[in-house]
């Protein structure tokens, strides 16, 4: 939960208001048994970097990416890229037409830079305060 917590509040302030962090962070409201679970019930990886967690992401079985999140301090060296590899190998293992996913306004780049298109932009509100945020979806298989 820390490499969540870091990615949100350090690395998505630049493209997020004070108030949209701590509605979307929460960390009051997060408790630990129920992340896990949440976790364990989807296809997760954890990235390290010399034995440190450096990021992690899921899918579930209908291709849907509902977590992908890199630590600030280990942006920019591939960490990501490498989770969406796993995220995707999994998926075309499973024979899934598509990857989906509700991406950030700062993980938007990223994911159009690795074939993910646009769907909608939405207007998700957590604890009453609005964010943006993008449907976004990579076709498998040239569907």
């Amino acid at each position: 939960m820390a490499i969540f917590l870091a990615a949100v509040t350090e690395t998505a302030a630049a493209d997020y208001s004070p108030e949209q962090i701590q509605a979307w962070a929460r960390p009051e409201a997060r408790e630990l048994s129920t992340w896990h679970a949440a976790m364990n019930a989807r296809n997760s990886y954890v990235a390290t970097v010399d034995g440190e967690p450096a990021g992690f992401s899921d899918v579930d079985s209908q291709g849907y990416i509902d977590m992908m999140f890199v630590s600030p301090r280990f942006l920019r060296l591939g960490v990501a890229r490498h989770l969406l590899a796993h995220v995707e190998a999994h998926a075309r293992a499973e024979r899934l037409a598509e990857l989906t996913a509700d991406v950030s306004i700062t993980a938007r780049p990223f994911f159009e830079r690795y074939g993910f298109i646009v769907e909608a932009k939405q207007h998700p509100v957590m604890v009453g305060v609005k964010l943006t945020n993008y449907a976004m979806k990579k076709n498998l298989f040239g569907n």
